[in-house]
């Protein structure tokens, strides 16, 4: 083998192995919710290249609010979906789209694009309410 088929090669295997760390294996952004207002559970997810944070843990005990900002024009980022309790919402960019939710049973929740390539979970604990904002300082 020369040298240009080795050396294309192990940047072909680098590639492989980076992408495999980063959709499968790194750690990913959490988020609890935080009580607002009125006792609604609020997160702000920032969507660019991905949601941020994409681990979202719920109270079952309240209903929740989730404040998506897109920030990237990539047309994968255009349309946010909760299969599990069909909502679809577009999201224009630079603009806030909140999505309700009232209580829920506990359980994990997957959220997407339209094309399955960002991805989210909701987790929904039985545990007690999140922090307040006022806790957190």
């Amino acid at each position: 083998m020369t040298t240009n088929v080795i050396l294309v090669n192990l940047a072909a295997l680098a590639t492989i192995v980076w992408i495999v760390w980063y959709f499968w294996l790194s750690e990913k952004p959490r988020s609890v919710a935080v009580l607002a207002d009125g006792g609604v559970q609020e997160v702000y997810i920032r969507v660019r290249g991905g949601y941020n944070p994409n681990l979202i843990v719920l109270s079952s005990h309240r209903p929740a609010r989730l404040h998506f900002t897109r920030r990237e024009t990539a047309s994968c980022s255009e349309v946010v979906t909760f299969p599990d309790f069909d909502i679809s919402r577009r999201l224009p960019v630079d603009e806030d789209v909140t999505i309700e939710l009232d209580e829920m049973v506990p359980g994990e929740y997957d959220f997407a694009c339209q094309m399955g390539m960002l991805r989210g979970k909701l987790v929904v604990t039985d545990g007690a309410a999140p922090p307040t904002s006022e806790e957190l300082g």
